[in-house]
């Protein structure tokens, strides 16, 4: 009798689980060998010399904490109050009966969320070449707290109106039912409701503005008046050194990274109480 040829199994005998181990494995292959090959080429002495210079993140530390975080913290909640304020306004307007509130808000939203942000800050740093002897209470703290609001008016806008959208209609009739005016009923009853409910994407915001803060430099800021990456990016010039560039982005994250932990939270309490 002929033997009969042995033939290996193919590919398709395989089940999905080992196929799903195999291809697995090779992506972590495939890392490891990347990684090797870029640690190798790295040249660590001249990356530790010039992004890890413990002298020189030192001798910036004091002014980081005391000036340029502390001036960031400012513009970001003055602008985030701006913003919170005239965006709720904003998303009235837009469920407003009255028309030309509504084309009011949508022209606005429409016109501030298609800008770039820079844009706002160069055109509210050019207002007094518009109009002469006009000046923006608080100087650049009051410039930062306009443009970041105005900025962020148009999006929190958006998310306000979705949280009102969001409030059962029904709230209201119980409101109106029990002699309620209408503004009262908005003020007191739909209006926390709505503000409850986008607390999450309002938090995003927050962390977005947080970030938005560093266009603050091309108001022009003095020493005093610095920010997060405009002071890392003037100490890094003075020491000739990228390590206070990192140091100002380690900080940056110090901050966003918490708020981001705190909206994914607030994202999956809400989700869970649906």
């Amino acid at each position: 009798m002929s033997e009969q040829p042995t033939t290996l199994p193919s590919r398709k005998a395989w089940s999905p689980r080992k196929r799903q181990r195999i291809g697995r494995g090779a992506q972590y292959t495939l890392l490891i060998v990347v990684a090797v090959v870029l640690a190798s080429l790295a040249d660590w002495g001249a990356i530790r010399q010039s992004f890890f210079n413990t002298q020189v993140a030192a001798d910036g530390l004091p002014r980081l904490f005391t000036v340029a975080l502390k001036n960031t913290v400012i513009y970001t909640i003055s602008g985030y109050v701006v913003g919170f304020a005239l965006g709720m306004l904003l998303a009235l307007m837009r469920q407003s009966s009255v028309a030309p509130y509504r084309w009011t808000a949508s022209t606005y939203i429409e016109i501030f969320r298609g800008l770039p942000a820079l844009v706002i800050f160069l055109m509210i740093g050019s207002l007094p070449l518009a109009f002469p002897g006009l000046q923006v209470p608080g100087g650049v703290y009051g410039q930062a707290a306009l443009g970041l609001g105005l900025v962020s008016a148009a999006y929190m806008a958006e998310t306000f109106r979705a949280g009102l959208q969001a409030v059962p209609k029904g709230q209201m009739e119980a409101a109106r039912s029990l002699g309620m005016p209408h503004m009262r009923a908005m003020v007191s009853i739909i209006v926390p409701q709505a503000v409850r409910i986008v607390i999450p994407p309002l938090t995003n915001e927050l962390v977005l503005l947080f970030k938005d803060s560093s266009l603050v430099l091309f108001l022009g800021v003095t020493a005093a008046q610095v920010e997060l990456a405009k002071f890392g990016n003037d100490q890094a010039s003075t020491f000739a050194s990228p390590t206070p560039i990192l140091v100002s982005g380690l900080t940056y994250l110090l901050i966003t990274i918490p708020l981001g932990y705190v909206a994914r939270r607030l994202e999956s309490r809400q989700r869970g109480k649906r």
